[in-house]
Protein backbone atom coordinates (compact mmCIF):
# COMPACT_ATOMS: atom_id res chain seq x y z
CA UNK A 1 0.00 0.00 0.00
CA UNK A 2 2.53 2.46 0.79
CA UNK A 3 3.64 4.53 3.65
CA UNK A 4 2.05 8.99 3.25
CA UNK A 5 4.37 11.24 2.85
CA UNK A 6 7.21 8.91 1.61
CA UNK A 7 5.35 6.67 -0.95
CA UNK A 8 2.56 9.49 -2.03
CA UNK A 9 1.65 12.48 -0.64
CA UNK A 10 0.55 12.50 2.91
CA UNK A 11 -2.42 14.19 4.45
CA UNK A 12 -1.63 16.18 7.74
CA UNK A 13 -3.03 18.21 10.13
CA UNK A 14 -0.70 20.79 12.33
CA UNK A 15 -2.49 22.51 15.52
CA UNK A 16 -0.74 25.85 16.83
CA UNK A 17 -1.47 25.82 20.35
CA UNK A 18 -1.54 29.29 22.52
CA UNK A 19 -1.37 29.86 25.94
CA UNK A 20 -1.20 33.54 27.46
CA UNK A 21 0.29 34.70 23.98
CA UNK A 22 3.11 32.09 23.59
CA UNK A 23 3.28 29.06 21.74
CA UNK A 24 4.02 25.15 22.17
CA UNK A 25 7.01 24.29 20.02
CA UNK A 26 8.31 20.62 20.88
CA UNK A 27 11.63 19.49 18.83
CA UNK A 28 11.29 16.31 16.15
CA UNK A 29 13.20 13.68 16.64
CA UNK A 30 12.49 12.23 13.30
CA UNK A 31 11.85 13.15 9.84
CA UNK A 32 10.85 14.99 8.23
CA UNK A 33 13.02 17.63 9.85
CA UNK A 34 14.70 16.00 12.57
CA UNK A 35 15.93 17.93 15.07
CA UNK A 36 13.82 21.24 13.96
CA UNK A 37 11.23 22.96 16.06
CA UNK A 38 7.65 22.44 15.12
CA UNK A 39 4.11 22.81 15.85
CA UNK A 40 2.09 19.43 17.12
CA UNK A 41 0.50 17.56 14.12
CA UNK A 42 0.86 14.40 12.42
CA UNK A 43 -1.08 12.47 9.93
CA UNK A 44 -5.11 11.88 9.18
CA UNK A 45 -6.09 8.65 9.64
CA UNK A 46 -8.49 7.45 6.72
CA UNK A 47 -12.39 8.06 7.21
CA UNK A 48 -11.21 10.38 10.39
CA UNK A 49 -12.07 14.32 10.18
CA UNK A 50 -9.29 16.39 10.10
CA UNK A 51 -10.01 18.56 12.79
CA UNK A 52 -10.52 15.45 15.42
CA UNK A 53 -6.82 14.52 13.89
CA UNK A 54 -5.87 17.62 14.75
CA UNK A 55 -7.14 17.48 18.34
CA UNK A 56 -6.26 13.68 18.34
CA UNK A 57 -2.55 14.31 17.52
CA UNK A 58 -2.08 17.05 19.99
CA UNK A 59 -3.19 15.27 22.97
CA UNK A 60 -1.31 12.31 22.31
CA UNK A 61 1.61 14.63 21.44
CA UNK A 62 1.16 16.69 24.55
CA UNK A 63 -0.97 15.25 27.14
CA UNK A 64 -3.10 18.50 27.02
CA UNK A 65 -6.80 18.52 26.76
CA UNK A 66 -8.04 20.57 23.74
CA UNK A 67 -11.01 22.42 23.50
CA UNK A 68 -12.67 23.71 20.05
CA UNK A 69 -9.87 24.17 17.09
CA UNK A 70 -10.60 26.68 14.36
CA UNK A 71 -8.63 26.17 10.88
CA UNK A 72 -6.48 28.94 10.08
CA UNK A 73 -5.03 27.72 6.49
CA UNK A 74 -3.18 25.10 4.55
CA UNK A 75 0.56 24.17 3.40
CA UNK A 76 2.26 21.70 0.86
CA UNK A 77 5.71 20.90 2.39
CA UNK A 78 7.92 19.20 -0.18
CA UNK A 79 10.89 18.16 1.64
CA UNK A 80 13.83 17.36 -0.56
CA UNK A 81 16.31 16.32 2.34
CA UNK A 82 13.92 13.73 3.55
CA UNK A 83 12.15 12.89 0.07
CA UNK A 84 8.45 13.51 2.12
CA UNK A 85 5.68 15.19 0.67
CA UNK A 86 2.27 16.41 2.86
CA UNK A 87 -0.48 18.87 2.16
CA UNK A 88 -1.74 19.80 5.67
CA UNK A 89 -4.69 21.50 7.08
CA UNK A 90 -3.46 23.76 10.20
CA UNK A 91 -5.57 25.09 12.74
CA UNK A 92 -5.26 27.03 16.24
CA UNK A 93 -6.21 25.80 20.02
CA UNK A 94 -6.68 28.89 22.35
CA UNK A 95 -8.68 26.16 24.90
CA UNK A 96 -6.37 23.56 26.54
CA UNK A 97 -5.88 22.74 29.88
CA UNK A 98 -3.30 20.74 31.93
CA UNK A 99 0.41 20.90 31.63
CA UNK A 100 1.89 19.57 28.60
CA UNK A 101 4.28 16.53 28.84
CA UNK A 102 6.79 14.59 26.48
CA UNK A 103 4.19 11.72 26.25
CA UNK A 104 6.27 10.19 22.72
CA UNK A 105 9.86 10.64 23.44
CA UNK A 106 10.45 8.42 20.25
CA UNK A 107 8.68 11.26 18.00
CA UNK A 108 9.95 14.58 20.31
CA UNK A 109 12.81 15.31 22.27
CA UNK A 110 11.98 18.98 24.15
CA UNK A 111 9.40 21.52 24.36
CA UNK A 112 8.58 25.06 25.44
CA UNK A 113 6.48 27.92 25.11
CA UNK A 114 7.80 30.50 23.17
CA UNK A 115 7.04 34.39 22.10
CA UNK A 116 7.09 35.82 18.49
CA UNK A 117 10.33 37.42 19.70
CA UNK A 118 11.82 34.27 21.33
CA UNK A 119 11.15 31.21 18.35
CA UNK A 120 14.22 28.96 18.71
CA UNK A 121 15.75 27.79 15.85
CA UNK A 122 15.92 25.64 13.42
CA UNK A 123 12.11 26.43 13.23
CA UNK A 124 10.89 24.02 11.10
CA UNK A 125 9.28 25.10 7.34
CA UNK A 126 5.71 23.95 8.61
CA UNK A 127 5.99 25.76 11.35
CA UNK A 128 6.54 29.08 9.83
CA UNK A 129 3.66 28.52 7.89
CA UNK A 130 1.51 28.50 10.37
CA UNK A 131 2.63 31.25 12.61
CA UNK A 132 2.23 33.38 9.18
CA UNK A 133 -1.07 32.12 9.21
CA UNK A 134 -2.19 32.79 12.46
CA UNK A 135 -4.76 35.99 13.00
CA UNK A 136 -2.50 39.53 13.74
CA UNK A 137 -1.94 40.13 17.34
CA UNK A 138 -2.32 36.38 18.74
CA UNK A 139 1.54 35.77 19.68
CA UNK A 140 3.66 38.52 21.64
Amino acid sequence: MGRPGIDFPGLGVGLVILRDGKILLYKRVRPPEAGYWNIVGGKVDHMEPAEEAARREAEEETGLTVGRVEQIGSTEQLIEADRQHWISLLYIAREVTGEPQLTEPDKLSDFGWFGLADLPEPLSAFTRVAISALPAGQLR
